[in-house]
């Protein structure tokens, strides 16, 4: 994949702190509000307008991945957001070409984030984490796989504000996240927080968005080969993740970085 540069400026050369600080609460609960009403490519736009230059979206080129990229390729402008994908080095390789092929179908200015550890490295280090059965094992793996790439990425890019595709009914902790919300001291945009699966699927159908060969295999969401399994009937949605020890990787939890992964 080629990487093309991205506006690495804080919007109107203002400090991204700043802008972020300017978020109180109040604020937050006026935006929301107003989001609120807009469909999804609107909250988008709205956050281009807001951010300029200090606006990316996050992909994991997962099962509904194509809906958001697909949403951003339409916007005025939209080709030059930074798409920040953590590539953890242990995605499928059916997730590999996906990405290849959204990336190429809708001309994504795609930023690559990595661990500075090599998957090689890390399991010479720490072992197989995913392997023990144990939480916080899990939990030091997304650490140095997931936040830190991502958290390291966003500062290069200088990222005010950035939307992924979390929907509320994902997770128990998705249900109680807003259309935006303050975390690691950046802006955090969820613009499909309140639709279902079925607006997903009849989105990308509409659209002609290709779908992920896994679904197909009865995956409903996907992330690495050691983490992801289809549906059965014991397990479905994001239980099916992390061996059910866990809903979230930490991505897209509050606090500041490493803070309750």
């Amino acid at each position: 994949m080629t990487n093309r540069p991205a506006h690495s400026v804080s919007p109107g050369g203002v400090d991204g702190t700043k802008v972020v600080s300017s978020f109180t609460p109040a604020r937050l609960q006026a935006a929301c509000k107003e989001l609120r009403k807009l469909s999804p490519q609107d909250r988008l736009a709205w956050a281009l307008d807001e951010f300029g230059s200090g606006f990316a979206l996050t992909t994991s080129f997962g099962i509904q991945s194509g809906v958001l990229l697909h949403m951003l390729k339409s916007l005025r402008n939209g080709s030059l957001v930074p798409v920040v994908w953590v590539d953890t080095g242990y995605m499928h390789s059916e997730t590999y070409k996906y990405a290849q092929q959204l990336s190429q179908k809708f001309e994504l200015n795609l930023h690559v984030a990595q661990s500075t550890f090599s998957p090689a490295r890390m399991e010479a280090l720490y072992g197989r984490l995913w392997e023990t059965g144990a939480v916080k094992d899990l939990e030091t793996y997304h650490q140095i796989r997931k936040v830190d790439p991502l958290e390291n990425a966003l500062s290069h890019l200088e990222v005010v504000c950035w939307a992924s595709g979390v929907r509320g009914g994902q997770t128990d902790h998705r249900r109680s996240m807003n259309f935006l919300d303050r975390i690691r001291n950046r802006i955090s945009l969820r613009p499909l927080l309140d639709w279902t699966k079925k607006d997903i699927f009849y989105y990308m159908q509409e659209n002609a968005v290709p779908q992920h060969p896994l679904f197909e295999k009865g995956y409903s969401t996907v992330g690495d080969w050691h983490s992801s399994a289809p549906e059965s009937s014991d397990l479905t949605g994001r239980d099916t993740r992390f061996g059910g020890l866990k809903q979230e990787c930490g991505i897209h939890l509050p606090g500041v970085m490493g803070e309750g992964i």
